[in-house]
């Protein structure tokens, strides 16, 4: 048996959990109406089959009508949820995984113009600045239908097979009912701790007298809110222990923050260029303080952390949710002594980014995450062997020379500059941004594994390639900086890649106008205001660096803020021209009649890439297909078949921003579902 502190069996109650892995309730956006059909369940098992302890659906699943998801949850209160349950807890089980569901009411963290377009409920008539729902002050008719539908929904979770029912508390209603800054209630459900607390102890009661004991109930809380005049640290000791001596649940699951803001949820769930199990030392006192199962979860992104957390006697269980959306065979991988296989999470957090826009979660460098169905975590062998010639390494070609090599094929890589990475290099550039060399890193690894031949400093041609003598070729070139976009003083301007790069030197009152909305913008900006630029950021958006997303935003508003960056909306630069040692910016406005002049003495242009596509259309016509890429056979995951060209040599493709400019996932995405069925 081994001694690693992770693969220890664990004896929670009743269960026996087959090693202290587990991955904790999060919502990956995955239901098909407010069901976890096929999509889910696919993906909820992959995870057992990679060999975690226990996994936990749902983040969470709604109890109540009035608690309608933000996004796209599984709907506990509907009687149809259970044999979907069911299929999907049958399936765990087989894999020799436990599973367990989260419950949920949002309280005021939700919206009245959602669902059923009930009124929002809360304990107070407080907003919550996120969702920006002014709610009903809750009547007790309301307390008690709400306790009843969270009894209700424990009842059809058990009925699904589920081995327990986790309850959402922290930054949902239960613990707007515990914390004095959601509270304004009178009577036997607020003021003293005793009656705030009353809520979450009445609806575990009422749990409980359904399920029985052989059930496991947990909760996730918030044990220090870190507000002032919220759950302090001393009040979430106390709430601990009272959990524990009301005999009603099984093990707390720890929380430190508040997720009320942008900024706050970041705090808790932190992004890369943010610290590591920020709050595990936290967990761990609450732990030693209650000597009760305790679980947490929060960036505990690799093996080393985790294992330091049982080691230590910190947890008892620890949570690797982000680290399992990029690689759910982590345990398997441990087992099997692979761990420099496993593939690392960068906490660029792709995933809950996505979820918080409406979107479904992907991994931003496994594109297999939420696609289990037709895409594989594990790449077949081919049946024949054929070689594999690929120009350009950065997130695209990599992953398809990686893809390809684990196939079986022979593989060769051209890359002009004398080390990979493309565009992931320029950004990992940065230091809140440097976990992102590891994309790069992984697939170097993995392609040496399969004996991938790379030529650097190498600006391949056309006779380069047919000289290889492929069967296909896959073009990955990426693009370069679109700065052509002004209707005059095109010249005049620098790209945001110029400046991260340091290739040009910092101006000092320098505008930035961002037209792509992504992290190059944002990038420069912190750039120049830390190299002590006045800095100026101007959209024609009328939101700030959509692209770039909520989580992600929030370290980036607090450096630029800091150095005192103007934002300016609804404006766009539409010409630029010379004037002594000035540059005079002319402005408009998509919303019309605006013409205003500003001066500086340097402009940055952020408008994404333009295709870097000259060798693509140099070797298409010696091609058999002619570049073409059936749309049909591609989705269906069959391999590409097309002759245009009966004479033509080999296969070619192009991927990544090669075609368009988008983003690292999509770089990554076409790499792996081109280069799956060669």
């Amino acid at each position: 048996m081994s001694n690693d502190p992770l693969l220890q069996p664990y004896q929670l109650k009743h269960l026996t959990l087959r090693n202290r892995i587990i991955v904790t309730s999060h919502e990956p956006a995955y239901p098909e109406d407010g069901m976890p059909k096929e999509r889910y369940r696919a993906y909820t098992v992959e995870r057992a089959k990679g060999g975690v302890a226990l996994t936990m659906t749902a983040g969470s699943a709604a109890v109540s009508r009035d608690s309608p998801p933000v996004f796209n949850n599984l709907l506990a209160y509907k009687d149809e949820i259970v044999p979907w349950i069911r299929e999907m807890t049958d399936a765990v089980h087989e894999e020799g995984a436990a599973i367990m569901i989260q419950l949920t009411h949002l309280g005021r963290r939700t919206r009245w113009d959602k669902g059923d377009w009930l009124p929002v409920v809360a304990p107070s008539h407080q907003r919550e600045a996120s969702h920006r729902s002014f709610p009903k002050k809750m009547e007790d008719w309301d307390i008690e239908r709400i306790i009843k539908d969270f009894a209700d929904a424990a009842e059809r979770m058990k009925a699904g097979g589920m081995d327990g029912v986790e309850l959402e508390a922290y930054g949902h209603l239960i613990d707007q009912f515990t914390s004095p800054l959601t509270n304004e209630l009178d009577g036997p459900y607020g003021g003293s701790l005793d009656n705030r607390l009353r809520f979450c102890l009445d609806v575990f009661k009422a749990i409980r007298q359904r399920v029985g004991n052989d059930f496991i109930l947990g909760v996730r809380y918030t044990a220090d809110e870190c507000l002032p005049g919220g759950t302090g640290k001393g009040d979430g000791i106390e709430i601990s222990k009272r959990l524990k001596e009301s005999g009603l649940i099984d093990y707390l699951n720890v929380i430190r923050g508040h997720i009320d803001t942008d900024a706050g949820l970041t705090d808790v769930i932190p992004i890369q260029g943010m610290a590591n199990s920020p709050h595990l030392d936290f967990a761990g006192e609450i732990r030693a303080a209650t000597n009760f199962p305790t679980f947490h979860a929060a960036k505990i992104p690799d093996v080393a952390t985790a294992r330091h957390a049982i080691a230590s006697g910190k947890v008892d269980m620890v949570g690797m949710t982000r680290a399992h959306m990029t690689d759910p065979h982590i345990v398997r991988k441990i087992i099997e002594k692979r761990e420099d296989d496993i593939r690392p999470c960068v906490g660029a957090n792709y995933c809950l980014d996505r979820i918080y826009q409406g979107g479904a979660a992907f991994c931003i460098h496994n594109a297999a995450t939420g696609r289990e169905l037709t895409m594989p975590h594990i790449v077949a062998k081919a049946d024949a062997k054929k070689k594999v010639v690929i120009v350009g390494a950065g997130p695209a070609g990599l992953e398809a020379a990686r893809v390809a090599g684990e196939r079986g094929h022979q593989v060769v890589v051209f890359e002009a500059a004398n080390h990979p990475g493309g565009q992931i290099r320029l950004t990992a550039q940065s230091e809140r941004r440097r976990e992102m060399i590891s994309i790069i890193d992984w697939r170097m690894s993995q392609c040496e594994k399969y004996d991938v031949t790379f030529h650097f400093n190498t600006w391949a041609e056309a006779d380069t390639i047919e000289a290889e003598n492929p069967d296909v070729v896959i073009i990955a070139t990426g693009g370069l900086p679109h700065t052509e976009v002004l209707a005059s003083g095109n010249d005049l301007v620098v790209s945001s890649w110029d400046i991260i790069s340091g290739d040009v030197k910092p101006g000092t009152n320098v505008l930035i106008f961002d037209d792509a909305g992504d992290h190059a913008g944002l990038q420069a900006a912190e750039f120049l205001a830390k190299a002590g630029a006045k800095v100026e950021i101007m959209t024609p958006d009328r939101s700030f660096a959509p692209e770039v997303m909520a989580m992600n935003l929030v370290p980036y508003m607090r450096s630029l803020q800091k150095h005192d960056v103007t934002f300016t909306v609804t404006y766009r630069l539409e010409a630029v021209e010379k004037s002594g040692n000035q540059l005079v910016a002319h402005v408009g406005s998509d919303y019309g009649g605006i013409a205003r002049q500003h001066s500086f003495d340097q402009i940055v242009v952020n408008h994404g890439t333009i295709p870097l596509d000259e060798l693509y259309f140099e070797l298409k016509p010696s091609s058999s297909n002619l570049g073409e890429m059936s749309h049909d056979q591609l989705l269906s995951g069959e391999p590409q078949s097309v002759i245009r060209n009966p004479d033509g040599k080999f296969q070619l493709f192009r991927i990544g921003d090669a075609v368009a400019a988008r983003n690292t996932h999509a770089a990554v995405y076409d790499g792996l579902r081109i280069a799956k069925d060669i």
